[in-house]
């Protein structure tokens, strides 16, 4: 479609000029001879850019140009006029006006500007599509109690400044609900750094966390700004907080009571206003009562619990997932549209998805990947998921073992696929959660011949 284009001049010869410029240059041109005309085209054609005088009968183009850009302040107007002077060019910009032309209009500079503004219009519609997707990651979906009563209490607090906790298991998206926090707080336009406290080596943390100078340590070979002076102004979210270094912990909550960061090496204090949202999926008062974590520093964080549900609380949701993750995968991930019969989202929903969400989209991945057709049915699901099916091991299964040596075996087997399933098959998350070394883990994998669910 070719871009619109308004023009609003009172000289007809100059609206019949720049008319006929512009159509013969492949753009829809519509033209009016005065201000409330320019307005009235511009809220019924939204055109992608306006041509208008600065002088014309009754209302003048600045004031068009101010109404307009009420109706819509991503408008691009360029004004126009035969008695330019700075002060009306600086006062159409402070207006809003992209650019300012004199008369006579010379076609090379009208060109140039065309060109110009219609890219900026290509990078802003470009730049909305990329938001609009990048949320779309990030929506929490679902119309059951358990969540419909989770986002009322993210729209309180995230209106506040107060800090929040948020617990529950692994794959349920806590961090979906740290961004909806952030998304709908008033530092919104401002930074969403995340730190993954489970991910990073307790030597490094500090580090991260606070930045360091260089020569600070063995391998500090220049200056680095930490998460906290990264977020200034806006929302740091500390992931798997239960993980933190005792030495880290307590850092923090200096940060949290002063509001100053010290970067490693430094005596210098620099202060920061950063909003802390925590999260984990640990009982943190029974870390408190082993000595793992600071009661002071629960305190702290914890202003604000938010518990988010297990996937097998609120299994009404499960069709909304399917049918949101086919979709974003589809557009996002360049795979071919497919839908889920109602039988294939009912087997879906008949499962017990100890990984939560996390483990329900990477299912919905696989089956878009490896089946066929552009319906995808229960039998899709059956022969994609038939491993898992089989791999489910019941109480009643383990009852029907013939000795104790046989139950035991049988009981360690289910206990460990189900949490490998749980951390999406991260064999060095299991083990850490398992206070396990990875190494007998993996001999316990080879022995009981535990595979990742394929096709």
């Amino acid at each position: 479609m070719s871009p619109k284009i308004l023009v609003a001049d009172d000289e007809k010869g100059i609206r019949a000029a720049l008319g006929q410029l512009l159509e013969y240059d492949g753009y829809e041109v519509h033209s009016v001879q005065n201000a409330v005309d320019a307005i009235a085209e511009y809220e019924k054609w939204h055109p992608d850019l306006v041509f208008m005088d600065v002088k014309m009968g009754g209302i003048d183009g600045l004031e068009a140009l101010k109404r307009i850009r009420v109706i819509d302040p991503a408008a691009i107007v360029v004004m126009i006029s035969g008695h330019g002077t700075i002060q009306t060019a600086v006062e159409a910009t402070q207006l809003g006006a992209y650019d300012f032309l004199e008369k006579p209009l010379d076609t090379d500079r009208i060109q140039v500007t065309l060109r110009n503004a219609l890219q900026h219009v290509v990078l802003r519609e470009e730049n909305s599509r990329l938001r609009q997707s990048i949320e779309s990651r990030y929506e929490i979906v679902g119309k059951s109690f358990a969540i419909r009563s989770l986002i009322e209490k993210i729209e309180r607090v995230a209106t506040t400044p107060a800090r929040v906790l948020i617990t529950g298991e692994n794959g349920t998206g806590k961090e979906l609900v740290a961004r909806a926090v952030h998304r709908l707080s008033p530092r919104a336009a401002k930074p969403f750094v995340e730190v993954n406290c489970a991910a990073i080596p307790s030597e490094l943390i500090e580090s991260e966390l606070f930045g360091h100078i260089k020569g600070s340590f063995t391998g500090a070979i220049a200056d680095r700004t930490g998460k906290f002076e990264q977020a200034n102004g806006g929302t740091l979210f500390l992931d798997e907080i239960g993980d933190m270094s005792p030495s880290a912990q307590a850092k923090v909550l200096r940060v949290l009571e002063d509001g100053v960061v010290n970067r490693i090496g430094s005596s210098k204090t620099i202060s920061v206003d950063v909003r802390v949202i925590a999260a984990t999926n640990k009982n943190l008062e029974a870390e408190i009562a082993e000595g793992n974590f600071r009661e002071d520093l629960y305190y702290r964080l914890n202003v604000v619990p938010v518990v988010v549900p297990p996937l097998r609380d609120r299994r009404e949701d499960i069709p909304l997932l399917v049918h949101h993750f086919a979709g974003i995968l589809s557009e996002g991930e360049g795979m071919p549209p497919r839908t889920f019969s109602q039988d294939a989202v009912d087997r879906l929903a008949a499962f017990g998805w100890p990984g939560n969400v996390r483990e329900l989209k990477n299912t919905v991945e696989r089956i878009l990947i490896l089946s066929s057709g552009p319906r995808i049915g229960a039998t899709d699901v059956d022969r994609l998921l038939g491993l898992r099916a089989a791999d489910t091991t019941s109480l009643g299964s383990l009852a029907d073992s013939k000795t104790f040596e046989q139950f035991k075996e049988a009981a360690e087997r289910a206990f460990l696929l189900h949490k490998l399933r749980e951390t999406d098959w991260n064999v060095s998350e299991t083990a850490r959660l398992l206070d396990m070394p990875r190494s007998n883990l993996y001999k316990k994998i080879e022995r009981y011949a535990l595979a990742r669910e394929h096709a």
